[in-house]
């Protein structure tokens, strides 16, 4: 039976959030949520700052050091790219002791974020994309509720003696909450479908409904597998291009990263 939390990827969606949805999250969950009051954001504090989402599998799963914890632990993990993977529709262990406006159960009462981020000055400044993402993330959601900015707190408000997560101040990113719930959570600006040249080539990413020619030809300048299909291997390739070229890892190959490519292919 699914649990109550499955408007999730909707809400995502709808305020223009790429939006990744893990097998299973329906039905998972340590029972099902309570009335939800909030949200908690986390920062993951993965040491992995080469992938875009290493904890993923934690988060489903849960952890077995430094303190063993069962999963799921959140609701929602929030790539580098800006990619919510949706995780479970059920309660998760993600808040632990603490509280907020009298409120003492957090996993059954909050939503659990936990964005992908080291938690050290190795890690900051933030990519701007994730950070966008999370705010309209978060907005879409609190607007969903009917409730508003004060309502998303950090886990180190929740549990200020415990906890030290995220490692952003919360009075700004608040801030940027109330003017987007204000303007309704305007959804983010498309990428470009394809180059404005004579020689336009489509953006390409995966799930798209992708020309294979221009694929495999993404694939031999890349010098991966030349399929013709833009699966898991070639997004990972995409993105580690992206990466070292000083662009946005998101795996979405666009005019930005024809346009590199073609400066050293």
């Amino acid at each position: 039976m699914a649990f109550s939390l499955t408007w999730l990827p909707t809400v995502l969606r709808s305020a223009g959030l790429k939006v990744a949805e893990c097998d299973g999250w329906q039905t998972r969950g340590v029972g099902d949520v309570g009335e939800i009051i909030g949200i908690i954001c986390h920062h993951t504090g993965n040491t992995d700052r080469t992938r875009n989402m290493p904890t993923l599998n934690a988060l489903i799963h849960g952890r077995t050091d430094p303190t063993p914890l069962s999963g799921p632990l959140a609701q929602l993990g929030l790539g580098r790219d800006g990619t919510y993977y949706v995780v479970a529709a059920g309660k998760a262990n993600h808040a632990g002791a603490g509280s907020f406006e009298g409120t003492t159960a957090g996993n059954t009462h909050f939503i659990g974020i936990e964005a992908e981020n080291t938690g050290g000055q190795n890690d900051s400044p933030w990519p701007a994309i994730q950070i966008d993402a999370y705010e309209r993330g978060v907005a879409a959601i609190l607007k969903h509720l009917g409730k508003g900015a004060k309502n998303c707190i950090a886990h180190k408000e929740w549990a200020p003696h415990r906890k030290t997560d995220p490692d952003f101040d919360m009075v700004p990113f608040r801030a940027a909450l109330a003017d987007l719930l204000a303007r309704d959570v305007p959804a983010r600006e498309p990428i470009p479908a394809a180059e404005p040249t004579p020689t336009a080539r489509p953006t390409l990413r995966r799930g798209g409904n992708n020309n294979p020619v221009f694929v495999k030809q993404l694939q031999q300048k890349l010098k991966i597998d030349d399929d013709g299909v833009f699966g898991g291997g070639t997004e990972a390739a995409v993105r580690a291009f992206q990466r070292n070229h000083n662009l946005v890892p998101d795996g979405i190959f666009g005019p930005k990263s024809w346009q590199i490519l073609d400066s050293v292919a």
